[in-house]
C-alpha cells in the first residue's frame, strides 16, 4: 500500500478528549473516529489491526472445537421475556419497537437467541458437546462510556455458548475455553491472568475474568506474582483430553487470583508479602458456567442415553476485540507511539523513501516493495513528499514492527537502513540482505 494513496488521517496534536494513552494514540494514528458518545468508526489502519485480532480469536476458537455462526444484532423481546431477563437487565439494554409496534432490543449478549437456535434443532445427547460462537456487534448503553473503544457503547464481541448433557461435561467445555483464552491472549502479545470473578447479569456460579495488568485498568486485582512464569498451553494441546485440560485449569487456578469483587483478604494475606501482587488491570475476556439458568425457562432439553429428557448445561465465553486493540496499546507503547506485536501489526514493514524522485531511492524502494509483497509481506510504502522528521514520526506513531529507510547516500551504494521499532536497533544492510531477512 502506497501511503500517498492510503487513507490514514494522522493528527499532530494530542486530542483533548483522550484520557488514556491508547485512546490518544488511536486517534492520532487515524485508527478510529468518534461518531457519537461511545460509538466509533474504525478507519482503515484500525480495521487492519482489528481484522488480525479477530483472525487469531477465530483460529483458537476453531482449534478448541467451537463452530462459528452469525446471529442478528436485533433480537425479539419475547426471547428475553421467556428467560426472565428482559425487565431485569436494566437501562444498559437499548429497547426499541418496529413498525408493527413489536418490542425489540439491540442485543447486549446472545444467551437467549442461541438457546432458541439450539432447542429448535438439537434433540439427542449424541449431538453434544456443542459450542457455537460468533463475532458480532453488541450495544450496551453505558452510563459513562470512556477511554475510546476500551469502554464504548457499541462494540465487537466474540461470544461462544456451550451445551452439554451433564455438569461434568459442561465443566470440561469451560476448561476448553479457559485453555483457548490463554493461547489467544498469548498470541496477541498479552500476558493475561485468569481471575475469579463475579458472574454479574449473565448469572451462574463459576466465572473467570482474564485481565492484563495496566495502570489505566478499571479493575483492582489481587494475585500471586507466580502467574507471570506459568506456561501457556501448546499449539498441539488436545482439547478432548479431559485429564490434561483439568491439570492445566487446576494449575492456573491453584494460585490465588481475584478481582476486587471476589477479593478474599484472608486468602491474599496467606501469600508471603514478597509474593503478593496488587495492581490495576484491564479485563479482556470473561467466561461463565451457569448450568441450566437459560435451558430451564426456555425448555432446551435433549434425550439422554437413559431415554429420558434432560435439561442441557450451558456456559458462555466472551472476548471483546474492540477492547483488545486499545489493551494491546496500553501494554505496548513508548513516548513516540504504538509498538505493535508482529501478530497484529497493521503492516509488517513500513518502507520509507527519503527522497522520492531520486533515481536510486525510487529504484530500490520499487524493488523492495514488489519483492516483499511477492513474499507475502504487508508493506506500507511511504512515497510522500513529507519532511524526513515527519516520515520518521509517522512510522514510530503507527508502530509497524520494522522500518526500512532508503536515503540517497546509502542508496547510491546499494544499501538501506533497517530499524526495529521495539528496540530501536538500526542495521545498514544491502538490498539483498534486507530481502533475505524480511522475506524469509
Amino acid at each position: 500500500m502506497r501511503l500517498s494513496r492510503y487513507f490514514m488521517p494522522i493528527l499532530k496534536e494530542n486530542p483533548k478528549e483522550a484520557e488514556i494513552v491508547s485512546h490518544r494514540l488511536m486517534l492520532r494514528a487515524g485508527m478510529i473516529r468518534q461518531q457519537s458518545q461511545g460509538i466509533y468508526s474504525w478507519l482503515p489502519l484500525g480495521k487492519r489491526v482489528l481484522d488480525k485480532v479477530n483472525a487469531i480469536i477465530r483460529e483458537e476458537q476453531n482449534r478448541s472445537g467451537a463452530i462459528e455462526l452469525l446471529m442478528p444484532t436485533l433480537q425479539s423481546a419475547e426471547l428475553w421475556q421467556e428467560s426472565g431477563r428482559y425487565d431485569a437487565y436494566g437501562k444498559e439494554m437499548l429497547r426499541i419497537k418496529d413498525r408493527q409496534d413489536r418490542p425489540m432490543l439491540y442485543g447486549p449478549t446472545n444467551e437467549e437467541m442461541v438457546t432458541d437456535i439450539f432447542r429448535s434443532y438439537v434433540r439427542s445427547y449424541k449431538s453434544l458437546p456443542l459450542n457455537l460462537y460468533h463475532i458480532q456487534l453488541k450495544f450496551r448503553d453505558e452510563i459513562r462510556p470512556r477511554f475510546g473503544t476500551m469502554r464504548s457503547r457499541e462494540f465487537l464481541m466474540k461470544d461462544a455458548y456451550s451445551f452439554d448433557l451433564t455438569k461434568e461435561d459442561a465443566e470440561h467445555s469451560y476448561r476448553k475455553m479457559f485453555a483457548a483464552y490463554l493461547r489467544t491472549f498469548s498470541r496477541l502479545g498479552l500476558r493475561a491472568i485468569p481471575m475469579r470473578a463475579d458472574t454479574g447479569p449473565i448469572g451462574g456460579n463459576l466465572s473467570h475474568e482474564f485481565i492484563i495488568l495496566a495502570d489505566t485498568g478499571e479493575s483492582e486485582v489481587f494475585s500471586h506474582k507466580d502467574f507471570v512464569n506459568f506456561d501457556i498451553p501448546a499449539e498441539d494441546t488436545d482439547f478432548d483430553d479431559v485429564a490434561g485440560l483439568k491439570a492445566i485449569f487446576e494449575k492456573w487456578t491453584s494460585v490465588y487470583a481475584a478481582t476486587s469483587e471476589m477479593h478474599d483478604e484472608a486468602a491474599f494475606d496467606a501469600i508471603p508479602e514478597a509474593d503478593r501482587l496488587s495492581a490495576r488491570g484491564i479485563e479482556v475476556g470473561h467466561i461463565f458456567y451457569f448450568g441450566t439458568k437459560y435451558s430451564e425457562p426456555m425448555g432446551a432439553k435433549v434425550q439422554g442415553p437413559d431415554g429420558k429428557e434432560h435439561l442441557v448445561h450451558m456456559g458462555s465465553y466472551g472476548i471483546g476485540p474492540t477492547r483488545l486493540v486499545p489493551a494491546i496499546i496500553e501494554a505496548s507503547h513508548d513516548e513516540n507511539g504504538i509498538i505493535w506485536p508482529a501478530s497484529v501489526a497493521p503492516f509488517d514493514v513500513v518502507l520509507i523513501n527519503m527522497k522520492p524522485g531520486d533515481e536510486a531511492c525510487d529504484r530500490i524502494c520499487d524493488d523492495l516493495y514488489a519483492g516483499l509483497a511477492k513474499a507475502g509481506r504487508d508493506v506500507l510504502y511511504d512515497d510522500t513528499d513529507e519532511r524526513a522528521g515527519t516520515k520518521f514520526a509517522t512510522a514510530d506513531l503507527i508502530g509497524v514492527p520494522v522500518q526500512v529507510i532508503v536515503g540517497p547516500r546509502s542508496a547510491a551504494s546499494g544499501e538501506v537502513e533497517v530499524k526495529d521499532r521495539k528496540t530501536g536497533v538500526r542495521d545498514v544492510l544491502t538490498v539483498e540482505a534486507v530481502m533475505n531477512r524480511l522475506a524469509g
